[in-house]
């Protein structure tokens, strides 16, 4: 299964994924950089910012990427 195939399967079985999770759950390192493959591909993923804290307690921000609609 290719990092592309198991980023789909990921946000399917779960509807979002997060750097992090790809790093940490799938072994992807470049999470971005396959989204921008699938977005090439036709699939319809759309970015969300979000706000959390760091291991440091620090305000932190990062991408959240989900299916969006084909229309």
């Amino acid at each position: 299964m290719t990092q592309n195939e198991r980023i789909l399967k990921y946000m399917d079985t779960f509807g979002s994924i997060t750097q992090r999770e790809a790093l940490n759950v799938l072994g992807v390192a470049r999470l971005a950089s396959r989204v921008n493959d699938l977005r090439k591909a036709g699939h319809p993923i759309i970015s969300e910012v979000e706000v959390g804290k760091n291991k440091f307690g620090e305000p932190t921000r990062y991408a959240r990427y989900r299916m969006g609609s084909n229309v």
